[in-house]
This record gives structure tokens, sequence and C-alpha cells, in this order.
């Protein structure tokens, strides 16, 4: 059966219309790359994992676009996840011009949005759980965090609303990063008691800052058709860097591969037959630890939104170990696969699912649950303030649209020659002519330290913070990259060589066309701080009265630096 692209989307926007349940195979059989069988996953062997993470708080379907610049440097040059666009698809064979494309890559995002519709969404991540739950009923549901945090329901209701879809949804086990930044009584208060008995909150790298005693379970482990299974947490390891140090004061974190090791043994002691990491390190630093830790038969990894279709094998002493990165934004779904035989892993299926909303119907269940904690903000949520004539997204190691939008606001609401807004991966997209909603904006900014502040910089302060950020993004050892994207950076130009020295990478720094000069000082807007004590307009007050001025967002101009060294870079293309 063939369909003209004009049929496909009439079927679409018939079945969005009545709610009916799309039958993958008739619909993507009528899109470009057609024979795509996006959600056949065939049963194999007798141990299962399915896994999502980074979905920041991200309830509804909603548009995110992968990044164009995702740099890797010594090491990671050319290897997942640090390649993007065509090189990405090349790769990992994938066809042009599919929805898998799409899903993977941000090639002509804009158009093939339109086409393909929104991703994510919880109610239609439960039926997709569902159904492959139905078939592997042994399966543990696996969240790698970041989940309560992200958007305006889970800020406005504690974190609440994640927690109880996470629970409805069904998952056996997480590990934290964002989480934390509810604060650690928080926390705890939802691990005792929202939790208990359903969900295993697992950090074998959180410790007290006294006597170093566990705050977490590090492992759990469980029996699936006969076979021990262990699950170890590994929590984000600098979340008092790259987050508010005094919302967790008593607890240290780090990445403790020798404790790591320590965990593996004593799950293998008491007869775990596979064993798996649950990460929130970044997936660069989950090769370097499968490369140093034996015993370890996958990581399933987190915190850096890398949604790769294929694991990458890493050799080690102990034989071999598989890394993952599943995506962000409710996106993707993981679903791994293990046959063991004789004790030991024989053989491995690995699938990552997008999560095209068009193509599955929503759960019941979730959607009242999902519509039920939105009913009480409904009128805020839905709130017009602006209309965009551009595709405002984020993702990338530099500035994005929404970035600069953010960027732009700070340096008119605070007269400020300069801004800085942090570099944070998480935040939905939004396609040219689409409305603004307060819920949109919020999925930009919603954090729980939002103040905004003008400060006076040199000019050598100035690099001094950009060169330490940097170092963050391009130390060749991945164990010293302790943030998330670069700063975003408003009003001022810059070069960047990723592979200079620490302290070498930041140069040609200028403002309006002139020299930043080192002894003078300039007026630099920000916002989320870390520092304890911070005071200033929250942040969504100043962008969204910028917006409400507006009325239509056109002509954003990304301030992006210019790239130094990376030519032929495969993570680059601008």
């Amino acid at each position: 059966m063939s369909f003209s692209r004009r049929e496909f989307m009439q079927v679409l926007a018939m079945a969005s219309a009545t709610g009916m349940a799309l039958n993958h195979r008739d619909v993507l059989a009528a899109a470009p790359g057609a024979g795509e069988k996006l959600y056949d996953v065939p049963t194999f062997g007798n141990v299962s994992f399915l896994h999502f993470t980074d979905c920041h708080a991200q309830l509804q379907p909603i548009y995110f676009r992968e990044p164009n610049v995702n740099l890797g440097v010594a090491d990671a040059l050319g290897k997942p996840p640090h390649i993007v666009g065509e090189k990405l698809l090349k790769h990992f064979n994938i066809k042009p011009g599919t929805a898998s494309a799409h899903a993977f890559s941000y090639l002509n995002f804009s158009q093939a949005a339109k086409t393909y519709g929104k991703v994510g969404g919880f109610a239609h991540m439960a039926t997709l759980v569902k159904q492959l739950k139905a078939s592997r009923p042994h399966a543990l549901l696996l969240d790698g965090g970041d989940t309560w945090q992200g958007s305006a329901t889970s800020l406005w209701t504690n974190g609440q609303d994640m927690v109880d879809a996470c629970k409805l949804l069904g998952v056996n086990m997480m590990t934290p990063h964002w989480e934390f930044t509810f604060g650690a009584k928080r926390v705890q208060e939802i691990v005792e008691k929202d939790f208990k008995d359903q969900v295993e909150f697992l950090a074998q790298n959180v410790k007290t800052t006294d006597f170093e005693d566990l705050v977490f379970k590090p492992y759990a482990m469980r029996e699936m058709n006969g076979v021990q299974v262990a699950v170890i947490g590994q929590a984000f390891p600098y979340t008092p860097i790259a987050n508010p140090r005094y919302m967790v004061p008593d607890w240290t974190f780090g990445i403790q591969d020798e404790h790591m090791q320590k965990m593996v043994d004593e799950a293998r002691g008491k007869g775990a037959q596979v064993v798996v990491v649950l990460s929130h390190n970044g997936m660069d630093v989950d090769i370097k630890m499968a490369s140093r830790v034996r015993g370890i038969d996958a990581i399933l990894g987190g915190h850096t939104h890398d949604g790769m279709p294929a694991p990458t094998i890493v050799k080690n002493g102990g034989g071999q170990t598989l890394v993952t990165n599943a995506g962000s934004n409710s996106k993707f779904l993981g679903v791994l696969d293990f046959d063991v035989r004789g004790g030991k892993v024989q053989d491995f299926r690995y699938k990552l699912l997008p999560i095209f909303s068009n193509l599955i119907t929503p759960d019941v269940a979730m959607q009242a649950h999902i519509d039920k904690v939105r009913a009480p903000y409904k009128d805020k949520l839905d709130e017009k303030l602006a209309v965009t004539e551009e595709l405002l997204y984020r993702r990338g190691n530099f500035n994005g649209s929404w970035d600069q939008l953010i960027c732009d606001a700070l340096m008119q609401n605070k007269g400020a020659d300069i801004a800085f807004s942090p570099g944070v991966r998480w935040g939905t997209s939004l396609l040219p002519g689409d409305t603004i909603t307060y819920e949109r904006m919020m999925d930009q900014m919603a954090m729980t330290y939002p103040a905004t502040t003008l400060n006076e910089f040199s000019g050598e302060q100035i690099k001094t913070i950009l060169e330490d950020v940097a170092d963050n993004i391009f130390n060749p050892d991945p164990y010293y990259q302790q943030g998330g994207d670069m700063v975003r950076v408003g009003g001022m130009q810059y070069t960047v060589s990723p592979k200079a020295a620490m302290g070498q990478r930041i140069n040609n720094m200028t403002l309006k066309g002139k020299p930043i000069e080192a002894g003078k000082t300039y007026k630099v807007a920000g916002w989320a701080s870390v520092q304890e004590g911070a005071k200033g307009e929250p942040i969504w007050d100043v962008v969204s009265g910028y917006l409400r001025e507006k009325k239509v967002i056109k002509g954003v101009k990304i301030n992006s630096p210019r790239i130094v060294g990376m030519d032929g870079n495969p993570g680059m293309m601008l």
C-alpha cells in the first residue's frame, strides 16, 4: 500500500482528531524511509531492561531538536556520542529522510517535525512500556535521573507530579542528579515515603561528609527467569560543583571507581550473573569507567542527553562492557535484552526506541494523572506570551536560539553589556509559527535557584570564567569534565580552541567590535548562580516580560563563538 506525503499527513491528522491508535507499520510505510519498523522488538534471551533518562519532567509530547555541535577531543574525537548530522546517520547505518533520521539528528528539523509530529509524553511512554512488558514480564524499568526537574508543574509541585508519574509508570529503580536541587530533605522525604516498597533509589557514590556512610542503597538485586541480576546506581558525580552546594551540604559525591569495583565484586559474590550500572555520569565518563572497572555487563547512561542508536562496546580486563545513553525529554525508551547461560552473558540485543506520539495511543491512566496535575495551573501554562518566527531550540556545545533569547532579555532588563546563561542541556524546542506559551518558556528555566544578577566583572575575570567552563567541557580527560555545555554568552564575541591547553582556549574577546580589556570592568547579567544568598528577579519574570513586549520573536542572531582548530571534526556541522 503506497501513500503520498499528503495522504500520510491526512492519516496523522485523522488519527489525532479521533484518538485512534495508529499501526506504525501502516503509517511509517507512507513516510519517507518506508519499511522502518520502529516498535518491532522481538523477544530475546532471558534478562531484560527498559531504560529512560533525562526526561526533565516532560509529561506531555513536545518537540526536541538534537545538536549540530557535539565536539569530541582527545580519545573522544570522532567517536559516539561526538558525531552529528549526516555523519551520525552514516555511522549507525540510518537511512536519511526516515523517521529514525529525524529522531536521532537535527537534520531538516522543522520540516521533519511537521511531518512526524511531537515526541515523548509519559502517557505514550506508558503504553510502550506496557507493550514491551507484555512480551518481557521479567523486565526491569530503570530511570536514569534528571526526572523530577525541568517543567513548570514539577517546580510548582516540588517534584510531586513526576514522583507520582514514575510510580504509575512502574519504575523499579532510579539514580539521581537534578533531583538534588529540590534539597536533601525533600529527596529523602520522597525516597522514604513516596518510593517506599516500590522504587529503589540507588547511588553507590553518595556518602556523608562526616563518616563517609552511604546515604542511599548502592545497588539492588532481582531474579529474572532464575538469573540473579544486580543494578548499581551512579549519581551525577559533580552535583556540588554543577549545582548549589548548599542544597546537599552534608553529602559527598565523586566518581569513585574503587568503590564501584567493590560493589560489582560484592554483587557478584552474592550470585549476580548480570551486573548493570544505572549511571548519570555522562557518556564519556561512562566509557572511561567501563575501561577501568571489571565485571560490569552494561552501563545504562544519562546526563549528556545523547540518543545513541547502538551501544559502544568497551574492552577491559574482565571482558567487555556495553555503554549506552538514552537521550532526553521522554523522547526515547531503551530496550536491552541479554541471553544469559552458564552463569554469564552470552549475547545481547539493544534498541533505542524513539517515542513518536502520533504513532502510540496514550495510556488512559497516565493521561488522567497528567490532566489532573496540570488542571490547577492550566490557565498559567497556556498563557500566550509571543509568537516565534524562528526555530527555538537549545542543545549543543554553544548557544542555541532559546539561549540567545534569554541572553537578549537579560541584557535589556539589566542594562548589561554582556549576559551569561547556564549551559544546561534541557529545554524543549518550538517550530517557526508556534506560540510561545508560559509553559514552553518555563521549560527553559524551571529550576529552584532562578535569581537574576548584575555584576561588574573585569575583562580578566570574564576570561577566567569562560576558560573554567571550557575546561569542564573540553578537558581531554573525561573525569575532569564537570559541567554541562559552554556557558551561553550574549553581547560579546570570542574564539574558542577546544584542543588548546587549559587557560588558552578563549581568545579574541570583543564587545561591539572593540577588544575586551583585562583591567576594564563590564556589566554582566546572569542567572542561576550556585552561590547561596543570590537575590534578584526570577529569570521567568525577566523573560516573560521581554516576550510580552516583543509579541513576535524574529531575527534572533545566535551569538556563537568562532571555533578554532576543529575543521573536519564529525561532531560539528555549522
